[in-house]
């Protein structure tokens, strides 16, 4: 099977790299219980990691690579265009020249961070004066001032996230709350 090269930016690679990687993470909070042991909170899902390696060569070897750094040296995220991974928004995060004294050879490994906020990870909440309805039916229409019930594994930096609000806007909101790192199924929090 012949595959798509990969993409970034306005870069497309001469031929794809050898060995690609995709790392999933999920954040783990752990509270000691007084008087011994430990509850374990999921804080969700974090980004992704996509890294690889490869190798240019020929006589434009270490010119490809001078090319591929130059993007790396971009700011911003950008599209990355992987062929069996899904196109994604990330930040070029590291890039690696690992020399060997060969002419006309270069092997190198980098690493992409996937921007969920870029890739439509925030939700848009209708404002005031803005039909209702939006597009997640989790969300209740009627933007500011909406309130949210908490479902198991839910953060406040999550949703925060989730309404496109500022942690520290969506704390102040809601007073009821003592310790903003535990909150449980069921309490109502306050969209600002």
């Amino acid at each position: 099977m012949l595959l798509k090269p990969m993409r970034y930016k306005d870069y497309t690679w001469p031929h794809n790299p050898e060995s690609c990687a995709v790392e999933y993470r999920r954040q783990i909070a752990a509270h000691k219980i007084p008087l011994g042991g430990w509850y374990l909170q999921d804080l969700g899902r974090t980004y992704r990691i996509f890294r690889g390696e490869g190798i240019f060569a020929g006589e434009r070897a270490y010119e490809e690579f001078q090319t591929l750094a130059e993007v790396f040296d971009q700011t911003g995220p950008g599209l990355l265009v992987h062929p069996v991974w899904r196109t994604v928004s990330a930040y070029f995060v590291t890039l690696e020249l690992m020399e060997e004294p060969l002419p006309d050879y270069v092997r190198y490994r980098f690493s992409f961070w996937e921007d969920s906020t870029a890739s439509g990870g925030l939700v848009e909440v209708p404002v005031e004066g803005e039909p209702e309805g939006g597009t997640d039916p989790e969300i209740p229409a009627g933007g500011w001032g909406a309130v949210h019930t908490v479902r198991k594994g839910e953060t406040l930096w999550g949703i925060a996230w989730r309404y496109g609000v500022a942690l520290t806007a969506l704390i102040a909101a809601n007073p009821q709350i003592k310790n903003p790192n535990l909150i449980y199924p069921g309490d109502q929090v306050r969209i600002p």
